[in-house]
């Protein structure tokens, strides 16, 4: 057995411990992370006939006859302000309307006006330059197809120009006493957050309000979710402590 001198064991151990360990090689598969289930919300309870008639009567005694707070002077002055009133607060076309309804009160002193004059009037209001240019072709087309009067169907008044579903229901119920449902933002907020008639568009919160809502109510119920939406159930700060409903409302987020 050949001997190991002092000078190759050194050399030997002074090799070990300078080698450098290679890292294990990388696996070419990407580590799978599992996608976490997502909560499902729950949907909230609905309302039972006895609490939905409890609300409204409760609203109804708070104010027994609610008014819309757009200003007008007939079916047509209502017409106009309803499609002015599109992306713009009922307040700020009062404003408008106040100077403009004394000199132009029907379809014919509305054309006589002329869209140039009528801008001015109504340049407060936002998109003004499409709503004047709407107003005096629906004044034409009321001229024209209906002898000058403000139609009594839903489908003749959505026909005319700048008028929505929204637009003839309002005119419907407040011109012409009709119980329908119009549903506005505030309308929609209200009965979606409350769980009263939940929906993804107005049309299935208009169609769910009308199913829960009893027929004895109708004719001031979408005044009532209107006013409650604008000063009660507001979109960022909500006055929980002081609504009528509270204790019915399925909101999960309510404060009292």
């Amino acid at each position: 057995m050949p001997k190991i001198t002092r000078r190759a064991a050194a050399k030997s151990k002074s090799k070990t411990r300078t080698k450098k360990t290679r890292p294990a090689a990388k696996s070419g598969k990407a580590k799978v992370v599992k996608p976490q289930p997502k909560a499902v919300a729950k949907k909230p309870k609905p309302w039972t006939e006895a609490e939905v008639r409890e609300a409204f009567e409760r609203f109804r005694k708070a104010n027994p006859e609610p008014r819309g707070e757009l200003e007008h002077l007939n079916p047509f002055t209502l017409l106009v302000a309803v499609v002015l009133s599109a992306q713009a607060t009922d307040a700020g076309v009062n404003r408008a309307t106040r100077a403009l309804f004394p000199v132009a009160d029907t379809p014919q002193k509305m054309i006589a006006l002329g869209e140039e004059k009528l801008r001015d009037y109504i340049k407060t209001v936002g998109l003004y330059r499409t709503k004047a240019k709407n107003v005096i072709a629906l004044s034409e087309k009321l001229i024209r197809e209906f002898g000058g009067e403000v139609p009594r169907t839903r489908a003749e008044i959505e026909s005319l120009p700048g008028a929505g579903r929204k637009t003839a229901n309002v005119v419907l119920n407040m011109a012409f006493g009709e119980r329908t449902m119009a549903v506005d933002t505030h309308v929609f907020r209200v009965g979606n957050r409350t769980g009263l008639a939940p929906g993804k568009t107005p049309l299935e919160v208009e169609l769910g309000l009308e199913r829960v809502i009893p027929a004895e109510f109708m004719l001031h119920a979408h005044h009532w979710l209107i006013l409650h939406g604008r000063y009660t159930c507001l979109a960022r700060q909500p006055r929980c402590a002081v609504c009528l409903i509270n204790d019915l409302c399925r909101w999960p987020e309510k404060t009292l």
